[in-house]
Order: C-alpha cells, then structure tokens, then sequence
C-alpha cells in the first residue's frame, strides 16, 4: 500500500513532470501538428517597395564603418535604400565615425543620453521614409540576397511582419554552448517555423526582421524584447507576422557558457518585462494568446517544476520506477556539472545537452530575480559586455 504521504508526492512529482513535458514536448508536437494539418501559406513575389534599414548602436566604433558599408552595397536598388543608424549614448568613436560618413541615404541620429534599444529605434522609426522598416543588428551579417528575399513577403496584403533566418558559425564553443547554438538553436527555429505556417510566431530573431511602415509602432522606454513587442503589436492588429528561412543571416553565438547565461538571463528578464508593459498579451485581443503562454511562459515556471521533480523522486527513492528516475536525474545534473567544469572532447555528445539545459532553465530562475530587484529598468541589460574572443570572432564575420 502507498501511504497518504507517498501519494502526495506522486501526485506532485506527475504534476511537475507534466509541466516538462508539456513546455518541451507537448506544445512543439501540438504546433507541428497543426502546421502540417492546417497550413497558413502567404504569397511572395519579387516586389521593389522602398525600404529604410534601421540600427541601433551603443560603443559600434569598431564594427560601424564596415556594417554601414555592408548595408549600402546590399542587393537591392541602391535609390531605394535609407539606412537610419541611431547612436544610444555612445561614449566611444561611434558619433564621429557617422558624423564622418557623407552619404545621402544615410541618417545619423546622436542621442546624447544613453535610454536603451528601444528608445533610439523609436527615434529611427520617425525619421524612416521608407515603405518597409528593415531593423538589423551590427554584428549580424546579411547575405547579399537577403534584402531582396525578406522583402519579398510583403507581396501577400495580409503580412505584417518579417523575419528571416538566423544562420550560426561554431568557432571555439564549449559543449554547453555549442549545443545551445546547434541542438537547442534548431530547435527554437523549428517551433518558430511551425508557428509562422500555422499563424504568427511569438517572436522572431531581432538582429533582422522587417515590418511596414504603416504598421509600425513605438516601443515603451526601456523595453528589452522589441522583436517581440513589434511583431505581436502588428499581430494583434489583424496581420500575420512570418518566417522566411531563405533570407538569411549570419552571427556567431557566445564561445562561453558565461556569456550564454548572461544573453539568457537578458532575454528571459524581457519576458517578464514585456508582460508588465504590454498586459494586452495575456488579454483576447492577443490571438496568439495561447501559444505565447505555452511557448513563452510555460518555460519559466520549468525550473521550479525540475526542482520539485527532483525532491519528489528523492522523497520517493524506495519506490520503483522512481528509485530508478531520481538516479537518472543524479546523473544528468552530474553530467551538466561535468560539461562546465571540464568539457570531456569524448562526453560532449552526452555533457552538451545536459549542460545547456541546466543552463537555460538557470537563466530562468536568475531572469526572474533580476526583473524583480530592477522594476524601473533592465536598461543595463542592453548594453552587452563582449570578451576579446567574442570581439575577434565578430569582426572575423
């Protein structure tokens, strides 16, 4: 017989482990399912509307010049091309290197006050004359062909929204980070994707996407997530928002598992704030209501659920199969330790894994700190602090 007290803690332990299941498994089978049963496609064709390319800086001076370069010499009619840059407080050579560039489709705006991502792609979208606002990154490399492609979309009236494809390069990556950026990365992409046919993903990759012009609209100060506020904004105003995996570009992820956790504690931070600053996401005028939660949300509860987990199994270690499921939680939790202490070349198929997931669900737990202990602002946030590898493998891209 099973006590009253063991049937507490089945019952705990099924209740977490269904949370798991479901944020991980359960939700991305139901969304491809549904993209495949049900199928969304829009039109594209090749269509020439004009375009304003806008980024956002905070201390670009070394990448500027080249990026700036980059993005006039794209494939696409150069009359139909402004490029807003936006200087967000810069202290370094970022002002004096766009207030040496002399060309007439790029406008410099010099913000004196460093107030966020946010704030300065708001100044850039009212200074865009373009029929389409492409927003970019500066690390983030375009492929020659990408403006043409994103752009492409926009033939179908019922597209709002933008995004392409976030192309990765593996230089010197430890295991934990070289399966986020490969396994988990993939991943990510294929729920985003399956989402896209079935309606609208609940954010798309911030370093390039593209929306209209008409549909733009201002961010709140501070904001931390833009690509996800943006997109869902157009959404909720009765326009789809897409993927487009053939308009591609590249990046290179954090080479450490430091730098991942800190890029992931940013993030899951700007989940928390967005649903302070946006409430309408939980409310029916968000369509896409239902998978923001189980895509989003859901995961941020995961920790605490592999935590009850654990101390469920643990209570319940006499008991068969849970006697078997806690050693097996031992091990994969020993296995991720090993992955960040010592990074074994031969285990980095079993290490990697266990590692970025243990990583993730870490930021997670972090993220809701941070956001608690900073109500007024996550600006800081913004302002990523690369390392030297980090700074080298950029400008090799």
């Amino acid at each position: 017989m099973v006590g009253a007290e063991n049937q507490s803690m089945i019952l705990r332990f099924w209740v977490a482990a269904a949370i798991i299941l479901y944020a991980h498994i359960g939700y991305p089978l139901w969304i491809y399912l549904l993209s495949r049963l049900r199928p969304h496609r829009w039109k594209q064709a090749e269509i020439y509307p004009s375009i304003t390319i806008v980024m956002a800086v905070h201390n670009g001076a070394k990448l500027l010049r080249e990026k700036i370069n980059h993005l006039l010499n794209l494939d696409y009619p150069p009359e139909l091309i402004q490029v807003v840059v936006v200087s967000d407080g810069s202290d370094d050579d970022t002002e004096q290197i766009l207030s040496g560039i002399k060309n007439a489709r790029l406008v410099s705006i010099l913000c004196p006050e460093h107030r966020g991502k946010a704030s300065a792609l708001n100044h850039a979208i009212t200074r865009a004359t373009g029929e389409i606002l492409v927003f970019v990154d500066i690390r983030p490399q375009l492929e020659p062909t990408a403006l043409r492609q994103i752009v492409s979309n926009f033939a179908d009236p019922s597209v709002g929204c933008v995004a392409g494809e976030l192309c990765l390069r593996i230089g010197q990556h430890d295991a934990g980070t070289k399966a986020v950026s490969g396994l988990y990365w993939r991943y990510e992409q294929g729920i985003r994707k399956c989402e896209s046919l079935a309606d609208s993903p609940v954010g798309v990759y911030g370093g390039f996407y593209a929306v209209r012009r008409s549909l733009a609209t201002t961010m709140p100060e501070g904001l931390i997530l833009d690509d996800m506020y943006q997109p869902l904004s157009i959404v909720r105003r009765g326009f789809r928002s897409v993927i487009d995996d053939s308009a591609r570009v590249w990046d290179i992820w954090p080479e450490t598992s430091r730098a991942e956790f800190q890029r992931k504690v940013r993030t899951l931070a700007g989940n928390y704030q967005l649903i302070q600053k946006a409430p309408w996401l939980l409310g029916r005028s968000n369509r896409l209501r239902f998978q923001l939660i189980s895509h989003k949300l859901v995961r941020l509860v995961v920790p605490v659920a592999l935590a009850a987990l654990l101390l469920a199994s643990f209570g319940l270690r006499a008991v068969q199969p849970y006697t078997a499921i806690f050693a097996a939680q031992v091990a994969f939790y020993l296995f991720a330790v090993l992955g960040l202490v010592w990074d074994p070349p031969l285990l980095r198929r079993i290490t990697g894994p266990a590692t970025a997931f243990v990583l993730l669900n870490a930021a997670a737990t972090v993220a809701l700190f941070v956001f608690l202990l900073r109500p007024n602002s996550l600006l800081s946030l913004w302002v990523k602090q690369e390392t030297p590898v980090e700074e080298r493998s950029a400008q090799a891209a």
